[in-house]
C-alpha cells in the first residue's frame, strides 16, 4: 500500500511538527556539503595549497553528494523510510568526525566526499515529506522543507564562518556530527514508520530511474532546468570565498560567512512559491525565475567592486534558484507518486552534476578569468535555462 494512502489522499495530513523535523533534517544535512565552502582560503593555507586546489573540495562533496542520489535514493521506495534515514545520519556522524581529524588535504578530501554521500539522506527526506502529505497541501509542505534546505545551505556559511573564527575549521565538522547523532534520535523518535512502495530488486529499482526519464518528457525538462538552477548556485557560493578573502575586500571567515545570510531571502519564496505551484501557476513561476536568475549575473558582476550589488545580486539569484527549485519538483512529483524517490533521483543527480561541473569550472575559469570571468560563466549557464524553458514541448 503506497504510504500517501491510508485515509484518503485529500483528507491525509502530515502536521506543522513533522513538517518541521523534516525541514530542520533537510538543512542540516545539506549543510554538511556546504560548510567548507567558506573556508576554502583558511583550509587551503593551513594545508599549503592554492585557491583552486582547495576550490576542489566543494567538487569532491558534489561528486560524493550525486553519487548518492543515483545509488542511495532510490532505496526511498523499496526500504522502509525511516530506518533508512536513521542509519545514513549515524554514518554522516562517522565520516563527519573523520574530517574533522583529517591529518591532511587528501584524506580532507575524501571524507568530505564520504559526507556528500550521506548528506544524501536530505533528498530521501523531500520525497518522504510529500508522502506524508496530503494532496491538497504538498506543494506547501514540499516548499517548507525546501525552505529548511535552502536555509541549511546558506547559514552552512555563516555557522562556520563564526565557528572556523573563533574554534578553527575542524571544530565545524566537529560539531556537525555531534548534530546529526542528536537527529538521528529525533526521527527514530518522532517519524512515523513508512512502508516502501516498490518490491522489485535493487538493479531493477536502479533501471526504472532509467525508464521514467524515457517516459516522462517533462521530467527532461526539469532536470536541465535543475541542472542550470544549481550550476548558477554552485558558480556563485563556490567562487564569492574568493572574491571576499581577497582585494578589495580582505575579508576574514566569519564576515564571509554572513554572506550567507544575504542569500536566505530566498527561503522566505519557498512557501509561496509552494502555494503558487498548489493553484497551478508553476509556468509563471519558472519564466520569472529564469529571467531573474539571468539578471542577477548582471548585478553580482558589479559587485566586484560593489558591495551593495553583491548583496542584492545574491538576494536575486537565491530568490529565483529556491522559486525554480519549488517548481520543478511539484511539477515532478505528480508524474508518477509511487516512484517519488527515483523521481527525485533523475532530478537531483541532474542537478547536482550540473552543480559539481559548475564547482570545477570555477576551479579553472577563477585563477584565470577572476570574479568578471565566473560572473560571465553564470550568466551564460541562466541563457542556456531560457532556451531550454522555451523549447517547443514534445
Amino acid at each position: 500500500m503506497s504510504a500517501d494512502t491510508g485515509t484518503t489522499a485529500q483528507q491525509q495530513t502530515i502536521g506543522r511538527a513533522r513538517t518541521l523535523l523534516l525541514a530542520v533534517l533537510c538543512g542540516a544535512a545539506v549543510a554538511n556539503i556546504y560548510y567548507a565552502q567558506p573556508l576554502l582560503h583558511t583550509i587551503g593555507a593551513a594545508f599549503g595549497v592554492g585557491d583552486g586546489t582547495a576550490g576542489l573540495l566543494v567538487t569532491a562533496s558534489q561528486v560524493g553528494y550525486a553519487a548518492a542520489l543515483a545509488l542511495l535514493v532510490p532505496l526511498g521506495d523499496l526500504l522502509e523510510r525511516r530506518r533508512l534515514v536513521t542509519v545514513l545520519l549515524a554514518a554522516c556522524a562517522v565520516v563527519l568526525a573523520l574530517a574533522a581529524a583529517a591529518p591532511g588535504f587528501g584524506l580532507l578530501a575524501a571524507a568530505i566526499a564520504l559526507v556528500g554521500v550521506t548528506s544524501a539522506v536530505a533528498q530521501i527526506a523531500v520525497p518522504l515529506a510529500a508522502s506524508l502529505a496530503g494532496n491538497h497541501e504538498r506543494g506547501q509542505v514540499v516548499g517548507t522543507v525546501m525552505s529548511g534546505l535552502l536555509i541549511g545551505i546558506l547559514g552552512a556559511r555563516t555557522v562556520a564562518g563564526f565557528v572556523a573564527e573563533f574554534g578553527g575549521w575542524r571544530w565545524v565538522f566537529g560539531a556537525a556530527a555531534g548534530l546529526m547523532v542528536l537527529l538521528a534520535v529525533v526521527v527514530r523518535l518522532g517519524l512515523p514508520v513508512v512502508p516502501p512502495t516498490e518490491t522489485a530488486t535493487y538493479p531493477r529499482l536502479l533501471r526504472t530511474v532509467l525508464g521514467l526519464v524515457r517516459r516522462e518528457p517533462e521530467l527532461r525538462r526539469r532536470m536541465a532546468l535543475g541542472a542550470v538552477g544549481m550550476g548558477c548556485f554552485t558558480i556563485l557560493w563556490t567562487s564569492i570565498d574568493f572574491l571576499l578573502s581577497g582585494p578589495p575586500y580582505g575579508f576574514g571567515p566569519a564576515v564571509v560567512g554572513l554572506f550567507g545570510l544575504a542569500g536566505l531571502a530566498g527561503a522566505l519564496m519557498a512557501p509561496l512559491a509552494g502555494k503558487l505551484a498548489d493553484r497551478g501557476h508553476q509556468r509563471l513561476v519558472v519564466t520569472l525565475g529564469l529571467v531573474a536568475l539571468a539578471a542577477s549575473w548582471s548585478l553580482l558582476g558589479l559587485g566586484g567592486v560593489s558591495v551593495v550589488a553583491l548583496i542584492v545580486g545574491v538576494v536575486v539569484l537565491d530568490l529565483a534558484q529556491q522559486a525554480l527549485q519549488i517548481s520543478h519538483q511539484s511539477v515532478i512529483y505528480a508524474l508518477a507518486p509511487e516512484a517519488r524517490s527515483r523521481i527525485t533521483t533523475a532530478y537531483m543527480v541532474s542537478a547536482f552534476l550540473g552543480g559539481t561541473l559548475a564547482s570545477a569550472a570555477v576551479a579553472v575559469i577563477y585563477p584565470a578569468g577572476g570574479w568578471l570571468g565566473v560572473c560571465l560563466l553564470g550568466g551564460v549557464v541562466a541563457l542556456v535555462g531560457l532556451g531550454v524553458w522555451f523549447l517547443p514541448r514534445t
